[in-house]
């Protein structure tokens, strides 16, 4: 694979990019030096439309409001050749924000509406409960692992930490990445966390969710390789050791603190309910 280059467009990097985020990129990075893999980087910011057809990978991260405000006006530019990008199988991790933004909207609890672009079958409400904490999910519609995680993490979870007030409610285009093990998810009721289409992974993990799950990022870095080069072989097995042992405690944590925050959630929700029926998915979809 040494001949191989992974392309990744970064968009946004300083606008959004909280929670550590940026790890993400930098475990990539990491991970393909260590295998010889070649990795170039494309940074898009506002005003700045990046040729979509040179990119294996996409990163799409999180912000606060106002950060997000300013991307979703400026996405509409680029939603085209992103359009184009995603329905040939680029693949793209959108995190939070990113997350929202890639869905139909987020309606903040003070402000208009928010739109998004429509990618993601999913729509989110600003709601109650502000959701933080560690977060983990078990994830049951992956392959075999790309790389030499160890088995002790069950080779199929995530962990990541989250922090968002957010309630996002799936249609039927989009299936979730992952059912809720501890945490809230997208939106502490249904136990889904995060959603796929295509390539597309959302999540509401920072932390950044990359370095705690190699197996996750080999499985990006895989598909990846694959929308540029054909007959790609598997990757070559990592010492995943201290990272397995990092989300081993991660989802120790997570664990442990589920019971107090689901004690609480539950106790503000019943004050503060909405009524039935606030949560649609546009037209066509179901929630």
């Amino acid at each position: 694979m040494a001949s191989m280059t992974v392309r990744i467009c970064h968009l946004y990097p300083r606008l959004l990019s909280v929670a550590g985020d940026r790890g993400n990129l930098m475990a990539i990075a990491r991970r393909c030096a260590w295998r010889g893999i070649g990795c170039s980087v494309t940074e898009a910011e506002v005003g700045e439309i990046p040729d979509f057809t040179q990119a294996d990978l996409i990163l799409l991260h999180g912000g606060q409001d106002r950060e997000m405000t300013a991307a979703a006006e400026d996405l509409a530019a680029k939603s085209g050749p992103l359009r184009e990008a995603i329905e040939g199988d680029a693949v793209v991790l959108a995190v939070c924000a990113g997350y929202q933004l890639l869905a139909h909207s987020y309606t903040p609890s003070a402000g208009p509406s928010i739109q998004g672009l429509g990618i993601l079958d999913a729509v989110t409400e600003a709601g109650p409960v502000r959701f933080i904490g560690h977060l983990g999910i078990e994830c049951s519609d992956f392959g075999p692992a790309s790389s030499g995680s160890s088995a002790s993490t069950g080779g199929r979870r995530l962990v990541g930490f989250e922090n968002h007030s957010g309630r996002t409610f799936l249609g039927d285009g989009a299936r979730p990445l992952g059912r809720v093990i501890a945490g809230a998810g997208n939106n502490g009721e249904d136990h889904t966390e995060g959603a796929r289409y295509r390539e597309v992974y959302a999540t509401y993990m920072h932390g950044p969710v990359l370095p705690k799950n190699p197996w996750f990022a080999d499985h990006l870095l895989s598909r990846a390789l694959a929308h540029r080069y054909q007959d790609v072989e598997p990757l070559a097995p990592l010492a995943d050791q201290t990272e397995d042992q990092a989300q081993d405690a991660a989802l120790r944590l997570a664990v442990r603190q589920a019971p107090t925050w689901r004690t609480a959630a539950t106790a503000v929700s019943r004050i503060v309910r909405q009524p039935s029926g606030r949560h649609r998915v546009p037209a066509g979809t179901s929630r």
